[in-house]
């Protein structure tokens, strides 16, 4: 028996880098169907019934062309073009969500997963219930239906990522968090880093979380994760520091809450990290998230 109690693999990162779904499309869709990558969202799409062809222009890190026959699950984690190709006349019966994720693709989830998940529905125990009441809102219109409806898709998705951390290989996920959180071991150690990043974290109180000597913990972690676990410790922080600045926070509590000596000490570690100083970057994300908001403005004209 396991002298080691359960842990939350997602909530650290999902309590600090949230995401959003929304509704997209319920129904038939017939012929061609296109989601521009220039709208700037993930989808998340449920093919209920019938046949799909999708295909992915000019990308090539996935296939020009995918068949599905079987009820499907297609999420696409960050904004690709991709088009649906479906009979003229009977098409098929889709379910799909439009996703946004906290700070786009710098979101650790979306840096972590492939360009595309597509999974059989049966393939994810529990699904069926969650899509069941998914499905049954989206039938018919009754109040608050989309707010439902919306929920439900994240529901779905976080069931979806449950998965992803126990079959990381089948989902053709490379090195990096969600592989290290697969580790029963790893998890410990980066749970701990997720939940407390302002602990003075040496390799030593890592490995012991992990309950690993450090020489295996160092090794299994640059083989799971990709990195050295000071280098992901860094990039948590940085993470973390970046958020904070969006929401308007002053750097020195950052600094106090991230484990940095000063909020200089943190203004050199971020530059290091991000290529600018947290004054700089912070205008280039207000930049970045006005001309999105344009893009999608532009999008629904």
């Amino acid at each position: 028996m396991s002298t080691h109690p359960p842990i939350d693999r997602l909530a650290g990162i999902l309590e600090n880098f949230r995401f959003q779904a929304q509704l997209h499309h319920s129904g038939p869709l017939c012929g061609l169907t296109a989601f521009d990558a220039g709208q700037g969202h993930g989808y998340l799409h449920v093919l209920r019934r019938g046949q799909l062809e999708v295909s992915h222009p000019g990308h090539r890190d996935l296939p020009a062309t995918m068949h599905f026959e079987v009820p499907t699950l297609l999420f696409y984690p960050r904004p690709l073009t991709h088009r649906f190709h479906n009979p003229p006349r009977e098409g098929a019966d889709f379910t799909c969500a439009r996703i946004d994720f906290d700070d786009g693709v710098s979101h650790p989830l979306v840096r972590g997963l492939p360009s595309l998940i597509a999974l059989p529905l049966t393939r994810i125990p529990g699904l069926e219930m969650a899509l069941e009441l998914l499905f049954a809102e989206t039938d018919q219109a009754r109040c608050g239906q989309r707010l439902l409806a919306d929920r439900l898709f994240e529901v779905v998705l976080i069931q979806l990522l449950r998965w992803l951390l126990d079959h990381p290989q089948e989902a053709g996920i490379r090195p990096g968090f969600i592989t290290g959180l697969s580790d029963p071991r790893l998890a410990r150690a980066l749970v701990a880093m997720h939940d407390l990043p302002g602990e003075p974290w040496t390799l030593s109180r890592m490995a012991e979380r992990a309950g690993m000597s450090r020489t295996a913990f160092a090794n299994a972690f640059r083989e799971r994760v990709g990195q050295t676990p000071a280098d992901y410790l860094s990039d948590w922080r940085i993470a973390l520091a970046q958020r904070g600045l969006r929401l308007g926070r002053p750097i020195k509590l950052l600094a106090d809450e991230l484990g940095y000596a000063n909020a200089s000490a943190l203004s050199r570690a971020f530059t290091a990290k991000a290529g600018v100083s947290p004054r700089d970057w912070l205008k280039l994300a207000a930049t970045r998230d006005d001309d999105t908001q344009l893009l999608q403005t532009d999008s629904t004209h």
